[in-house]
């Protein structure tokens, strides 16, 4: 069974910066899309960049030139790079794969901008 597991997380001061990692199980991932979503309390979860199979990224308009997607398939990983944190950030982290239809989901893992 697929197995995704975040970590990273923590409290970090506005304009600081934070690095996640998904390390996937289970499979070999390489064809399909990986994602980062956040979820704040009273709000929909989001999502926040996309890393294509083929390595194309995107970004929703709030992070972009902020935050870096990358991945490595050889090591089944998925990371987010974040830089100049906000407030609004603040979030539980969630890493995603999709196959086909089917979503696979991480544990999550909360991320914290306060002064």
């Amino acid at each position: 069974q697929v197995h995704l597991v975040e970590s990273g997380g923590g409290l970090v001061r506005p304009g600081g910066s934070l690095r996640l990692s998904c390390a996937a199980s289970g499979g070999n991932f390489s064809r399909y899309p990986m994602a980062w979503y956040r979820q704040a309390p009273g709000n929909q979860r989001e999502l926040v960049a996309v890393a294509t199979s083929d390595g194309n990224t995107n970004y929703t308009r709030s992070v972009k030139g902020r935050f870096t997607i990358s991945r490595d398939t050889a090591k089944n990983t998925v990371d987010l790079q974040m830089n100049s944190l906000k407030p609004e950030d603040t979030a539980v982290y969630y890493c995603n794969l999709r196959r086909y239809f089917a979503n696979f989901w991480g544990q999550g893992t909360q991320v914290t901008v306060s002064s």
